[in-house]
């Protein structure tokens, strides 16, 4: 069926007595106005497929029940779209698109084919409110913050299910899949602890994967299997390979990745290059009254970490990590009744071995850590005649054996494949419940509640973050919405422990706490001039926020001090910023163009010498442009723009202060694409310009990468 027609079928609310058969019409267009096709039949009517936009604006659900599923093979403007019941992420209990009290930023399967990047790190750049703080290229390494928090300040989830690694948030996104796995990227900014508990301080990112639904129409069928191939190679030595298979309810995926690494240390050697694989399984059962989801995923990753975490006192530039992570949950949902069960269970291991001499252990001991975090959640809700109402809780234990960080354990475990043992360690517990009512009416959405959550670690009381988010939409294209949220998030093991090579922990660190206030409004116009012409569409969106963070961590040094200078984790008493972000995206027949632009500006009583690390180091400005032109026949040209001006200092290896210096990089690719198949060539940072999100760590020039990518 051509996109451009819809196929509706109608069923009669009163059926004839002498037929058995209903009456089935086709209509090449649908109507928007209320006197329209819909509202004349007074009939119940049933859609089978329609055509549907992207969205960069829209609203997206937690746990990936009863999505959205896009065809990843669709070249046109117009993608085909199986829509079902569809739920939404900001809030427990799943909304549709049009009730949702919460706006939610989705970067889809059509975002992720047309950006020249390479990982879901370099993707998030062009999400207008997250800050990508890069240290090793094409995903070796990043810190992903979001509204001028920290790279610990936000939750990660994969399928909704949350893989934050407790030790540290700098190897977050070490993640299992590439972007072929992907179907979309959901970013909540602001906080989101009544939805997703504790560690969600300045929003959440929930990487869905699961394109549930879309493989069980044509199950039993021989063509249900699908193999996948995809490789590219370019500048620094750079090659990657990766192949899926799809069969039946189940997909399995494995890729490789390398790179010789673009810089060298003052011997001479290269210190950047990285290696490393990942592999990913998911699947699925479903009948009528129960579905059941499942996913296990590794990566594997070592990487020169150059310069990484330096500092003037320990100028060491032959640095190397490497982490090993398993990623396993097995997720439930039943259909049937008023009362929805949603529960699950997870397990994640992670293994990092950090040297901060590669290859030089006499010089300077490894350090070892595995953290296990087992998890076990249930969501549930309600529909009765005041709304729809949701409950639950989640346990998660979080534990960690250390050669460097925690307390001394009573009996140690031996690190395989060293002749050492786990000496230290941490265990706590998180217990978090939450309770939330959702007021739906015609124009109105109101979603209140609250979260109540309790530590074992810090001996806690159960403490109570409550929320409100609020959307009223006067029209069918304009939206105006307004929250008041609060939440928190404990110390990584990392900020209370490390206390190695100018760096020194405080074991005592209190949780941060956040309330934040937004206000903002959206306004969305599809339009088609004539059935045969391809849609018109004008989105803007306009956001304005204010937080207000209490006890706030971060690494801090006193350059007063001189040589006697170190890196300490301390609690900041208050930090409040605030900012605004406004989006405008235009597509008009096959061309598209969006531009974004965030301000952000963060006030604390500033002590003389003081120099923050992550707190105080945030984007004042950013600015994003991304375009999609035809040229000829299926070849497109896709064209991105990001201009950062960073607010915060650096100290050389001399012990002179910097100020971060703002940049613009521009990023391009060229794509052939076929049904079956597609060629691509694309340029990171084409006008080769110098720059470092740390201030120790250069960024590489032009990067230069050909690939294809092939269906069978």
């Amino acid at each position: 069926m051509h996109l451009d027609f819809f196929k509706v079928t109608i069923l009669t609310m009163y059926k004839p007595k002498f037929s058995l058969r209903r009456p089935t019409l086709v209509f090449r267009q649908f109507g928007n106005k209320g006197y329209s096709l819909f509202s004349c039949l007074g009939r119940e009517v049933v859609c089978s497929v329609l055509s549907v936009s992207t969205l960069t604006y829209a609203s997206a659900e937690s746990v990936s029940t009863k999505p959205v599923v896009s065809d990843s093979t669709s070249t046109t403007t117009a993608r085909e779209m199986v829509l079902e019941e569809v739920s939404v992420t900001g809030s427990r209990a799943p909304l549709t698109k049009s009730q949702a009290a919460r706006m939610v930023t989705v970067l889809d399967r059509r975002d992720i084919a047309q950006a020249p990047v390479q990982s879901v790190n370099d993707l998030l750049k062009y999400a207008i409110g997250v800050d990508v703080r890069q240290r090793g290229a094409i995903g070796a390494q990043t810190d992903i913050s979001i509204r001028g928090g920290t790279q610990d300040q936000i939750i990660l989830l994969l399928n909704g299910i949350n893989i934050c690694d407790p030790q540290t948030g700098h190897n977050a996104m070490d993640l299992p899949i590439d972007l072929s796995e992907i179907v979309r990227i959901e970013v909540i900014e602001g906080p989101a602890g009544r939805i997703y508990g504790s560690s969600s301080l300045v929003g959440a990112i929930n990487i869905v994967t699961d394109s549930r639904g879309k493989r069980s129409e044509g199950r039993g069928k021989r063509d249900d299997c699908k193999v996948n191939f995809h490789g590219e190679a370019g500048s620094y030595g750079y090659a990657k390979a990766g192949a899926k298979y799809e069969f039946g309810e189940h997909s399995l995926s494995a890729s490789y990745a390398r790179s010789d690494g673009y810089s060298r240390s003052k011997e001479g050697k290269l210190n950047t290059g990285y290696s490393g694989a990942k592999a990913f399984y998911q699947g699925q059962y479903e009948d009528d009254d129960v579905r059941l989801h499942w996913h296990l995923g590794l990566a594997d990753k070592g990487w020169g970490s150059g310069t990484f975490y330096a500092t003037p006192k320990w100028q060491a530039d032959n640095q190397y990590e490497h982490t090993t992570k398993i990623y396993s949950a097995i997720q439930g949902e039943t259909k049937r009744g008023r009362l929805h069960l949603a529960p699950s269970i997870y397990w994640n291991q992670n293994c990092d071995r950090y040297e901060g001499y590669h290859n030089q252990p006499e010089k300077m001991a490894y350090n070892y850590n595995r953290t296990d975090v087992y998890g076990v959640t249930l969501n549930t809700y309600l529909d009765w005649a005041a709304g729809r109402t949701a409950m639950g809780g989640e346990l998660r234990n979080e534990d960690l054996v250390s050669g460097n960080l925690g307390e001394p354990l009573s009996e140690t475990h031996h690190i395989s494949g060293t002749d050492r043992d786990y000496t230290l360690g941490v265990n706590r517990t998180n217990i978090s419940a939450y309770l939330e009512h959702n007021l739906l009416l015609r124009h109105l959405t109101i979603s209140a509640g609250l979260v109540a959550v309790k530590n074992t670690w810090s001996n806690m009381n159960m403490t109570v973050y409550p929320g409100i988010d609020v959307s009223y939409r006067p029209t069918p294209a304009w939206t105006l919405h307004a929250s008041c949220n609060t939440s928190l998030r404990m110390p990584s093991f990392t900020e209370m422990y490390y206390k190695l090579q100018g760096y020194k922990a405080d074991p005592h660190l209190k949780p941060e706490e956040m309330t934040a206030v937004e206000i903002g409004t959206n306004y969305q116009l599809s339009a088609r001039p004539c059935r045969l012409a391809r849609p018109r569409i004008i989105n803007c969106q306009l956001t304005a926020w204010y937080h207000h963070g209490r006890n706030m961590i971060d690494w801090i040094m006193d350059t007063s001090l001189g040589d006697d200078a170190v890196w300490q984790s301390v609690n900041h008493t208050k930090i409040n910023s605030i900012g605004f972000e406004a989006t405008a995206e235009f597509r008009i027949e096959n061309l598209d163009f969006r531009v974004s632009y965030s301000y952000i500006n963060q006030a604390k009583e500033q002590e003389a010498n003081i120099v923050s690390q992550y707190a105080l180091e945030y984007l004042r400005h950013k600015l994003v442009a991304c375009a999609h032109v035809p040229i000829i026949y299926r070849l497109t040209a896709d064209v991105n723009l990001r201009w950062q001006d960073r607010v915060g200092q650096y100290t050389d290896f001399s012990g002179h202060v910097h100020d971060y210096q703002p940049y613009t990089l521009v990023d391009a690719r060229l794509a052939w694409t076929e049904p079956k198949w597609k060629l691509y060539v694309e340029a990171n940072n084409l006008l080769d310009k110098s720059y470092a999100d740390y201030g120790h760590v250069e960024q590489p020039g032009r990067w230069i990468i050909a690939g294809f990518a092939i269906q069978m």
